[in-house]
C-alpha cells in the first residue's frame, strides 16, 4: 500500500513546487528615467548618453580576470601580458534635489547594473 502512494505524493510535491515558482514575481532590472527615455541594463554607452546626457562623473578601473571554475585570479605574469584585465566604467548621475544618485556600471561598453544611493560608493 505504501508503494502506491509514493508516486502520488512525489507528483503532488512537484506540482506544488511548480505552482510556487509560477506565482513568484519575475526579477526586474533597474532602469534610470531620463528626459530622453529610460536607460536599462543591456544599453550601450552611446544609448545612455543619448537618453540621459553626460554623467556628472566618470571613473574606470581594470577588473581582474578569473579562470576556470575555481574563480582564482589569473596569475600576474599572464594577467598583464597575455590576458589583459577587463575595463569597467562607472558613471554617476545626480538626479536633482530629493533624489538618490544613480551609479551606472558598464562592462565591455554595455550597461550591466544601475545602483541607487544617497552617495556614491
Amino acid at each position: 500500500m505504501k508503494s502506491s502512494t509514493w508516486p502520488t505524493r512525489a507528483a503532488l510535491c512537484a506540482g506544488a513546487s511548480a505552482l510556487v515558482g509560477m506565482l513568484a514575481p519575475p526579477a526586474q532590472a533597474e532602469t534610470l528615467r531620463c528626459s530622453g527615455g529610460s536607460a536599462a541594463e543591456g544599453d550601450s554607452r552611446v544609448s545612455v548618453v543619448y537618453k540621459c546626457g553626460q554623467p556628472a562623473l566618470k571613473d574606470s578601473f581594470c577588473a581582474p580576470l578569473y579562470h576556470g571554475p575555481t574563480l582564482q585570479p589569473v596569475p600576474e605574469p599572464w594577467a598583464g601580458t597575455v590576458l589583459p584585465c577587463q575595463t569597467i566604467e562607472e558613471w554617476l548621475y545626480e538626479r536633482g534635489p530629493g533624489n538618490m544618485v544613480a551609479t551606472l556600471r558598464f562592462r565591455s561598453g554595455v550597461l550591466q547594473s544601475i545602483r541607487y544611493g544617497r552617495s556614491p560608493r
